[in-house]
C-alpha cells in the first residue's frame, strides 16, 4: 500500500503531470502513477515553504496538515515536527479560502468516525426501550393480580363484613329469634287490617327514567284514636305474647334441668331460661285454636269481629298461625336435645 498522500492518491495521473510540471518536478516522464505520488508528496513536503501559498496545491497542504494528528501520519512525515507545524499554520489561511467538497470527505476522518460509532451505537441502544417478553408480561400480570387480591381482601377485612355476619348468625341462631321472625310475619299481614293504608301524595313521572305516576300510600294513624285499631290488636298481642308468655315464664321446663343450680329471690333462675319456648309455643297453639277456630268468647271479652278480621288478615288465618307455633316448638326440642 503506497504512503503517499490521500489527496494525491485521489488525483488522475494526468493531474498529477500537470502537477509536476506546475512545481517543476524532475525526472517525472517515466515514473507510474504510484511512484509519482511518492514523488511529489516528497517534493512538496520539502518544499512546502515555497508551495503552500499556492492556491492550486492548497488542498494538498490542508490534507496533510489534518492528517499530521493522527499517530500512522506523523510517524510517516519527513522531516522535523517543526517543520510540519509551520507548513500547517501556513496552509490553514490558503485552505480556508480554496476549500472543495472533495477535502471534506478524508480516510482519516471517516477512520475517525469509524472508531467512535461503536461506542454511540451502544449508547443510542441502550436508550431505546426493548419490547417486553412473555415472560416478562406474564410476571407483570401475576404481580398485579396479587396486588389486586391482596388490596381486595383487604379492605373485606376492613369493612367488617365478616364480624357483621358472625355476629348476625350468631343472633338469629336461637329459638328466640325464630319465635320473633314467626310474630313479625304475622304482624306482617295484621299491620294493614288494623291500620289501613292511606293515599298521600303522588311522585311525578320522569321521562328521563322512563318512570309513570307513582301513588304513594302511607299508614292512617287516626285509627290509632278508634277501636277499629285497638280490639283487633289487643286481642292478638293476648293471644301471640301475652299469655303464651306468661305460660311459658311459670311452666317453664328448663328450671327442672338444672339441679345443681339453687333457685333464689337474689339469684333466680339460670340465663336463658326466663321462658319456656316449648311452653310458649304450646300456650299459643291452644289459645289461638280455642279463639280462632272455635270462636269462644270467654263470656263476651273476645269480640268476634275481631277474631274474623284476624282470621282474614293472618296469612292462612289460625291454620296458619298453629304451622307457626308446631315449627317454634319443633326447634325448642332441638335446641334442648342439642344443649344436653
Amino acid at each position: 500500500m503506497s504512503g503517499a498522500n490521500s489527496w494525491l492518491q485521489r488525483q488522475r495521473k494526468t493531474d498529477l503531470t500537470e502537477l509536476a510540471q506546475h512545481t517543476g518536478l524532475k525526472n517525472y516522464e517515466t515514473l507510474k502513477k504510484s511512484e509519482l505520488e511518492l514523488a511529489l508528496d516528497e517534493y512538496l513536503a520539502e518544499n512546502s515553504s515555497t508551495f503552500s501559498s499556492d492556491p492550486k496545491l492548497a488542498n494538498y497542504y490542508s490534507s496533510r496538515a489534518r492528517t499530521a494528528g493522527s499517530p500512522v501520519k506523523r510517524d510517516a512525515v519527513d522531516g522535523p515536527a517543526d517543520r510540519l507545524k509551520v507548513a500547517r499554520r501556513r496552509a490553514t489561511k490558503a485552505a480556508e479560502e480554496v476549500i472543495t467538497p472533495e477535502s471534506e470527505e478524508e480516510p482519516t476522518t471517516a477512520s475517525n468516525a469509524l472508531v467512535r460509532t461503536p461506542g454511540r451505537a451502544l449508547s443510542l441502544a441502550s436508550r431505546i426501550p426493548l419490547p417486553a417478553t412473555p415472560a416478562d408480561v406474564a410476571e407483570a400480570v401475576d404481580r398485579s393480580t396479587v396486588a389486586v387480591r391482596t388490596r381486595v381482601a383487604s379492605m373485606y377485612r376492613e369493612s367488617g363484613i365478616t364480624e357483621a355476619t358472625h355476629a348476625t348468625r350468631a343472633s338469629l341462631s336461637t329459638v328466640a329469634s325464630v319465635l320473633l321472625a314467626v310474630s313479625a310475619f304475622e304482624l306482617w299481614f295484621l299491620r294493614p287490617e288494623v291500620l289501613a293504608d292511606r293515599y298521600a301524595f303522588t311522585i311525578p313521572a320522569v321521562s328521563l327514567l322512563g318512570t309513570s305516576d307513582f301513588p304513594v300510600f302511607v299508614p292512617d294513624m287516626f285509627l290509632l284514636l278508634t277501636s277499629s285499631f285497638w280490639s283487633p290488636a289487643l286481642l292478638w298481642a293476648f293471644t301471640s305474647a301475652v299469655v303464651p308468655g306468661l305460660a311459658g315464664y311459670f311452666v317453664n321446663l328448663t328450671v327442672g334441668a338444672h339441679p345443681g343450680a339453687r333457685v333464689t329471690r337474689r339469684s333466680g333462675p339460670p340465663a336463658d331460661s326466663v321462658i319456656d319456648p316449648l311452653s310458649f309455643s304450646i300456650a299459643k297453639a291452644l289459645v289461638s285454636y280455642v279463639v280462632y277456630a272455635q270462636g269462644i268468647t270467654f263470656g263476651g271479652w273476645v269480640d268476634e269481629t275481631s277474631v274474623a278480621r284476624i282470621n282474614a288478615a293472618v296469612y292462612g288465618g289460625y291454620k296458619g298461625v298453629l304451622t307457626g307455633t308446631a315449627i317454634t316448638g319443633i326447634l325448642s326440642m332441638y335446641d334442648a336435645v342439642l344443649k344436653k
